[in-house]
């Protein structure tokens, strides 16, 4: 077992979630966010299945993960 810290985002349309620390694209959407977790934990697992745990960053770099918003100048 290892933790892996993902990212779940909500849309108009459903959820969509991404790990950090993982060489690749590996994504899972949902209706929810459960669901979404769930399907992204499966590809997670199918990625490492099919490529190795080679595709496993050493040791992730990211501690937290915050999203911001800010007003720019276009």
């Amino acid at each position: 077992m290892r933790a892996i810290k993902i990212i779940v985002e909500k849309h108009n349309d459903g959820y969509i979630a991404y790990p950090l620390g993982i060489k690749g694209v590996v994504v899972g959407e949902g209706d929810s966010y459960e669901e979404a977790l769930a399907d992204v934990k499966s590809a997670i697992h199918c990625h490492i299945e099919t490529f190795g745990q080679e595709v496993l960053e050493e040791e992730s770099t990211v501690l937290e993960a915050f999203v911001a918003e800010a007003e720019v100048p276009i």
